[in-house]
């Protein structure tokens, strides 16, 4: 591996050299999906020059694509791998011995450090998993909610669980975390929202938050829409309200349309996990931004984390479908 990253660093600086570009490539990290090579140059550098070169780059490195952003004082290249990884949660969790309370654990960032969001910060508060079919979508959001489950007890985080494909949580049948049984049928959420709505406005009676309850919405879209009013409207008013109670949204769509992810996913879901998405105008959509490449994404976990405008490139967790480990702990 040394051996091809040390060619192929002679290849970025031999082709920038020969567009009178003098960069000097001096480290790199090696990541689950990528290769991300550190470039410096002289401060009368034209950087679009270099941004300009990056199919040229590619070509040469025999790579499908490449990344070029700045990154500190530095500029950062980045190459998908010839033999990528899968970032298994079960490993990534070993590496991570104090975890704030009710955290869930989303995978690697650029620097290969563990990303960790807090739900109860109030920051957070809820989160929206958006992408296209091949993303890694629901593998993350199972990874989410098994990281939850994880790392906190049952008596300290509930669950309740809307699966309306009936595939996407199957492996958490049996977790004790679950306030009821997983839900499958479109006709049972709207009795189950209600009931969440009812607890919400008890609590915020008594001033009560403990256990944190976790609401998981797979195709938040189809259950918005075919659940009816009532049912939007009671998302609606958990997003809005649920987070003075210690009740959380975690909702995933592979359809960021406007109608979707509109004005209730910009004034409540402030953190979004955002995978390949189809067009530069779904990925403004579902970032809420302008310019965040989220279409250029390369899928099966390659991830946005977008907060407040700022973004993060991670590689997501992986849970498989059939994994039970963390249901039997």
């Amino acid at each position: 591996m040394r051996r091809e990253l040390d060619l192929q660093a002679d290849k970025i600086e031999a082709l920038l050299a020969s567009h009178n570009i003098r960069a000097r490539v001096w480290g790199g990290t090696v990541l689950p999906r990528t290769v991300r090579f550190s470039l410096t140059m002289p401060m009368d550098t034209r950087i679009k020059k270099l941004f300009s070169l990056a199919d040229e780059l590619a070509m040469a490195l025999n790579a499908s694509s490449v990344r070029i952003y700045r990154k500190g004082k530095t500029i950062a290249l980045e190459i998908p791998r010839s033999d990528p990884e899968i970032l298994l949660l079960r490993h990534l969790l070993r590496r991570l011995p104090d975890v704030p309370a009710f955290s869930c654990v989303v995978g690697v960032d650029q620097d290969g450090f563990p990303l960790v969001v807090r739900l109860s910060s109030p920051d957070v508060s809820h989160l929206l998993i958006l992408g296209r079919t091949g993303s890694g979508k629901t593998a993350l959001m199972r990874a989410v909610l098994a990281s939850l489950a994880y790392l906190n007890p049952p008596h300290n985080l509930q669950m309740i669980l809307i699966d309306p494909k009936g595939r996407s949580f199957r492996n958490f049948a049996g977790l004790k975390h679950l306030a009821v049984p997983i839900i499958s049928r479109l006709d049972q959420v709207e009795t189950v929202l209600d009931l969440v709505v009812k607890k919400m406005e008890e609590r915020e009676r008594k001033g009560v938050v403990l256990p944190r309850l976790v609401i998981g919405i797979d195709e938040l879209a189809d259950v918005s829409k075919y659940g009816g009013k009532n049912v939007q409207a009671y998302i609606e008013r958990i997003s809005q309200r649920g987070r003075s109670a210690g009740i959380h949204l975690v909702g995933a769509t592979q359809k960021p349309t406007v109608s979707v992810v509109g004005s209730l996913a910009k004034a409540n879901f402030p953190v979004r996990l955002v995978g390949a998405v189809v067009s530069a105008e779904e990925a403004r959509i579902a970032t809420g931004i302008g310019g965040s490449g989220a279409e250029k994404l390369g899928g099966r976990g390659d991830f946005l984390l977008v907060n407040n405008g700022e973004v993060v490139r991670f590689q997501a967790a992986y849970l498989g479908p059939e994994e039970k480990w963390f249901v039997q702990q």
